[in-house]
C-alpha cells in the first residue's frame, strides 16, 4: 500500500489495483486521485500486464469524495481542477479517465457503496462486476454539484441520456439489480472477483494488440470527443463549486 491509500499488486500478467482506505469506505482525497493517476501510468508502461482488476478494500468499493477533507484545502481543489493542456483533463477527471486511456482492459469489482466519485471511477473501467447487495449513487446533487469526474461521458455511454439524467438529478441510490437492468454494471454475481478473474483469463488468451485496438477503436468512435465533453463538464461544475465554497464560508462564520 502507498501512503496515499492505493495498492498495486502484479501477479503474472494481471495487475490488481485496490483503493485502500477502508476505515473511510475508501472516501477519495486529492492525494488518492493523484496516486490513481500515477499507478495507471505505471501499468501503462508495463507490456507484461495484460489485464487490470480495480477493487476496494473494506466494506465498500468507494463512498465517493471525502468532501470534508477535500474542501478543507480550497487552494488544492483549485490546483486539482485546472486541466492539463496536453491531456484535456484535470486531476479529478484523470483519476477516472486514466483507466480508460490504458491499452489493457480494466475490470472493476464492486461491493458495498459505490457512490459519487467512486462510481465514476468504476464507470471508467471497461467492465463492472458487482455483489447483489451493492448500492450505486450519483450523489453529487446532494451537495449542489454535478458528476464532474468524467461521469458526463461514461454515464450517457452506458445507460443513455434519460437514465443518466434521472440518476444525476435525483441522486437516489439504486440497488445492483436495477443497475444491471439499466446497463450501469456488466454483471451481478455472488463472487465478483472470481467473475472478473475468469474474464481476465479469457481476454488474456487473445492477441494483446487486438484487445488494445478494440478498446481504442470504440473509445474514439463513440459519441462526441472526450476532450469536448470533459471541458463542458468542468465549465458546468466550476460555478457550482464556487457557490458551495461561498456557502460553507458563510456558514462557518455564523
Amino acid at each position: 500500500m502507498s501512503k496515499n491509500y492505493v495498492a498495486l499488486t502484479v501477479e503474472g500478467d494481471r495487475a490488481y489495483v485496490t483503493l485502500d482506505r477502508p476505515d473511510k469506505h475508501n472516501g477519495l482525497t486529492i492525494d488518492m486521485m493523484r496516486e490513481l493517476v500515477r499507478v495507471a501510468g505505471i501499468i501503462e508502461g508495463r507490456k507484461d500486464i495484460r489485464t487490470v482488476i480495480l477493487s476496494g478494500n473494506g466494506p465498500s468499493f468507494s463512498s465517493g469524495l471525502d468532501v470534508a477533507k477535500t474542501m478543507s484545502d480550497p487552494l488544492a481543489v483549485v490546483r486539482a481542477f485546472i486541466p492539463l493542456p496536453w491531456k484535456g483533463t484535470n486531476v479529478f477527471q484523470e483519476a477516472c479517465w486514466a483507466w480508460r486511456r490504458l491499452p489493457q482492459p480494466v475490470i472493476a469489482v464492486v461491493h458495498g457503496r459505490c457512490y459519487g466519485g467512486g462510481l465514476q471511477i468504476a464507470l471508467a473501467a471497461d467492465f463492472r462486476f458487482t455483489t447483489p447487495d451493492s448500492e450505486f449513487c450519483v450523489m453529487e446533487a446532494k451537495h449542489g454539484l454535478i458528476p464532474d469526474m468524467t461521469g458526463a461521458e461514461t454515464l450517457s455511454r452506458l445507460v443513455g441520456i434519460d437514465q443518466a439524467l434521472l440518476l444525476t438529478m435525483t441522486a437516489d441510490p439504486v440497488d445492483a439489480a436495477h443497475a444491471e437492468r439499466i446497463g450501469l454494471v456488466t454483471e451481478v454475481t455472488a463472487d465478483p472477483m472470481a467473475a472478473a478473474e475468469k474474464l481476465a483469463d479469457r481476454i488474456a488468451a487473445r492477441s494483446p494488440h487486438a484487445v488494445a485496438s478494440a478498446k481504442k477503436m470504440f473509445d474514439k468512435s463513440w459519441h462526441s470527443s472526450v476532450r469536448r465533453t470533459l471541458a463542458v463538464e468542468r465549465a458546468t461544475q466550476l460555478p457550482l463549486i464556487i457557490r458551495l465554497a461561498l456557502n460553507r464560508g458563510t456558514n462557518s462564520q455564523k
